[in-house]
C-alpha cells in the first residue's frame, strides 16, 4: 500500500464525508463515477460560532442529497444564507436551483446563465456571511467560469474541478483552455507560497494537505504531457484520436473521451504558440 503521505498533494485518508477544517465539512453526493471519483464534494463553510452558513456547489439534482446537505447545516445548528458555484457542470451545479427552493437563497455564480439573483461573482470579490471571509479566486482553464475560493482563516482554497483529491483534472476543450489553466495552476501556487495556503478542499476525492505539492505536481505533469502530445505529432499521430492512443495507453480506456478533450485543448496550445 502506498504512504498517502508521499502521493501528490498528501491526500487525506479515512471516511471523505464529514469536518475537513474547522470552517469546512463535506457532504459527499451520491454519483460516483470514473470522472467524478467517490462523488461531488458539496462543501459547507461558516464560522464556528455563527449560525449561517455557506454551501459551494450543491452538487448534482438528487434530492436525498440536497436534503441531507440541509440537514447537515442544521444538526449543526446552521442556516444556509448563500449557495455558491465553483463552475456550471451538471455534477456541481443541476441541483442549484432546487436547493435554492430548500433554502431560499441565491445562488451566486460568475457564468449569469447560473445564478439566481443579481450579484455575480468575479476576481477580487469577497463574499462575507456570519463573518466568514471567503475570496474570489478566478480559475479558468478546466471550463472558462471556474473559480476557486479563499479561505483564509482556515489557510485553505476550495478548488472545484481546477484542483482534485486524486488524479488530475480534465482541460474541457473547447471552453476550457489550456493557457488559461496554467496561469490558474500559477495563480494557486501563489497562494501557497504568499498566502500560506496549505489546504486544498477539492471538488472530488479527499482533502490535500500538501496545496503546494499538489499545484506543482500538476505543472509538472501538464508540462510533461504537453511535451508528450508535441513529440506525438513530430511523430506523425495528428488527429486527437490518435494521440490519444499513443500518448495516454496506459490509461484506462474508459477515460479517453475525456483524454481528448485534454489533447485537443494542448493542441491548440501548441499551434497557437508556433510549436506544431
Amino acid at each position: 500500500m502506498t504512504d498517502a503521505a508521499a502521493l501528490p498533494g498528501q491526500p487525506r485518508g479515512g471516511v471523505l464525508t464529514g469536518p475537513a477544517t474547522a470552517r469546512a465539512v463535506n457532504v459527499l453526493a451520491p454519483n460516483p463515477s470514473a470522472m467524478t471519483l467517490d462523488g461531488t464534494n458539496t462543501w459547507i463553510v461558516s464560522e464556528p460560532d455563527s449560525d449561517l452558513a455557506v454551501v459551494v456547489d450543491p452538487g448534482p439534482l438528487d434530492e436525498g442529497h440536497l436534503r441531507n446537505v440541509v440537514d447537515t447545516a442544521e444538526k449543526a445548528g446552521k442556516r444556509i444564507a448563500l449557495t455558491l458555484l465553483t463552475h456550471g457542470h451538471p455534477d456541481h451545479a443541476e441541483g442549484a436551483v432546487r436547493f435554492a427552493g430548500l433554502t431560499g437563497t441565491k445562488v451566486r455564480a460568475l457564468d449569469p446563465a447560473l445564478r439566481l439573483g443579481d450579484e455575480g461573482l468575479g476576481a477580487g470579490d469577497v463574499v462575507t456571511v456570519g463573518g466568514l471571509e471567503l475570496r474570489v479566486v478566478p480559475t479558468p482553464g478546466h471550463t472558462s467560469d471556474s473559480l476557486c475560493f479563499h479561505l483564509p482563516a482556515d489557510r485553505a482554497v476550495l478548488t472545484g474541478d481546477t484542483v482534485l483529491g486524486r488524479g488530475t483534472t480534465v482541460v474541457a476543450h473547447p471552453d476550457g483552455r489550456l493557457g488559461d489553466y496554467l496561469d490558474s495552476l500559477r495563480r494557486l501556487r501563489s497562494l501557497t507560497v504568499d498566502d500560506g495556503v496549505h489546504t486544498v478542499l477539492p471538488g472530488h476525492g479527499p482533502v490535500l494537505e500538501d496545496a503546494q505539492g499538489a499545484v506543482e505536481f500538476y505543472l509538472a505533469h501538464r508540462a510533461h504531457r504537453l511535451a508528450q502530445v508535441e513529440t506525438a505529432v513530430e511523430d506523425g499521430y495528428r488527429t486527437p484520436p490518435e494521440v490519444v492512443a499513443h500518448v495516454y495507453a496506459d490509461v484506462d480506456r474508459s477515460l479517453w473521451p475525456a483524454a481528448e478533450l485534454s489533447v485537443r485543448a494542448q493542441l491548440d496550445y501548441l499551434e497557437e504558440h508556433g510549436l506544431i
